[in-house]
């Protein structure tokens, strides 16, 4: 018997009406949903009674996401099952089975990637409830249930819709570190860089917390040193450029060049030559440490 089936018919025992298990839900006179709403991310929770918080999070740039935050883990470390649980006042529907989730030992014990958290939230919107059960940690005899109460949802739910229509189309972590590569002896930025580069300066204006950026510039080594030397010099100088005139304040940039000295890959064939020929961009908040990168 594989140990998913033993996880399983563990789960159905849990489930059944007679299994007790230790279950923390909000009463659904109590239930609250606590938006925190930014261009950046929208968090969605709700307060758990002498657990924690069921949080739904969407950042800028990427899908929902779902985790549990808590003071004290209850959970044992393993798989919790995921389910979808009718309310009491519906008892004729069916549990839906989303499969197991991994429990961590830590104050943020278990995450669900983003097509599991939509069904989550799907599930909430219908007036069903997401519930996850795992064995206590403490006592193996006697399961931990976390029930999300559906209670209140939907009218939140449209500030939620609100936020995320407000998000940036990207996240830090996407335009943090960038590169504009460029064709042999041409200094010219294509469209499909321009692009990128209006992105990143469109994420630099809505961001305060960025304080510096760094344009590097960078050739093959076809041609004398002298040559690759301004050639790149003239690529970081263009990025530059190109982003002080989208807005952004020349004074926070630090424009190098390197000519051919730091190749990313080898100068020996066509492809790894079209890759050395680059201007990196990176960004800097005033928190980060310092972090040399060509």
């Amino acid at each position: 018997m594989s140990v998913q089936i033993v996880l399983l018919l563990w789960v159905f025992l849990v489930l059944s009406p007679g299994a007790h298990a230790l279950t923390f839900e909000a009463p659904i006179e109590e239930t609250e949903w606590r938006l925190t709403p930014s261009i950046f991310e929208c968090e969605f929770a709700q307060p758990i009674p002498d657990f924690g918080e069921a949080v739904f999070y969407h950042e800028a740039g990427e899908d929902l996401m779902f985790h549990l935050k808590v003071k004290k883990n209850l959970m044992g470390p393993g798989k919790a099952a995921l389910h979808i649980e009718p309310p009491i006042w519906l008892p004729s529907q069916f549990a839906q089975d989303l499969g197991l989730v991994e429990v961590k030992n830590s104050r943020r014990p278990l995450d669900v990637e983003p097509k599991r958290a939509n069904k989550m939230m799907q599930a909430l919107m219908k007036g069903l409830q997401p519930t996850f059960t795992r064995k206590a940690r403490y006592d193996d005899g006697e399961p931990i249930r976390v029930s999300i109460s559906a209670a209140n949802f939907t009218s939140f739910y449209k500030d939620y819709l609100g936020c995320v229509t407000g998000l940036l189309p990207v996240n830090f972590r996407q335009v943090a570190k960038s590169k504009v590569l460029f064709k042999g002896g041409k200094n010219s930025i294509d469209a499909k860089s321009k692009k990128k580069l209006d992105l990143i300066a469109f994420y630099v204006r809505a961001d305060p917390g960025v304080t510096a950026i760094y344009v590097d510039g960078h050739s093959d080594s076809a041609g004398r040193r002298y040559h690759n030397r301004r050639l790149s010099e003239e690529r970081a100088i263009l990025v530059t450029d190109y982003m002080v005139k989208r807005g952004l304040d020349p004074e926070i940039f630090t424009t190098r060049y390197h000519g051919e000295r730091y190749p990313v890959a080898t100068n020996k064939t066509k492809k790894g030559r079209d890759l050395n020929r680059r201007v990196t961009i990176r960004l800097q908040k005033e928190e980060e440490e310092i972090e040399i990168e060509f």
